[in-house]
């Protein structure tokens, strides 16, 4: 099975951004681990989409949108509201 880059960035930045931001979140810096968290969820929703479309995996794909929502929301909250 070949795979394109999209598909091989992914399983590198859907951890290395995830981990990252959840770190920073439990070292008291949450508004970068956010910017981290939300910078990977286009990775995860590629990901998730695809697990739909080849596998029926419907579950993952509605958990990642709502997390990119709620992320976003939290990015706005930290960065935005005064």
């Amino acid at each position: 099975m070949k795979r394109n880059l999209f598909d091989l960035s992914a399983q590198i930045f859907i951890p290395l951004l995830t981990i990252g931001g959840q770190l920073a979140i439990a070292l008291k810096f949450p508004a970068w681990g956010l910017i981290l968290v939300l910078a990977s969820q286009p990775f995860w929703l590629y990901s998730s989409w695809k697990a739909w479309k080849n596998a029926d995996q419907i579950g993952l794909l509605i958990n990642s949108i709502i997390f990119a929502a709620v992320t976003a929301l939290g990015v706005i909250n930290y960065w935005f509201i005064k």
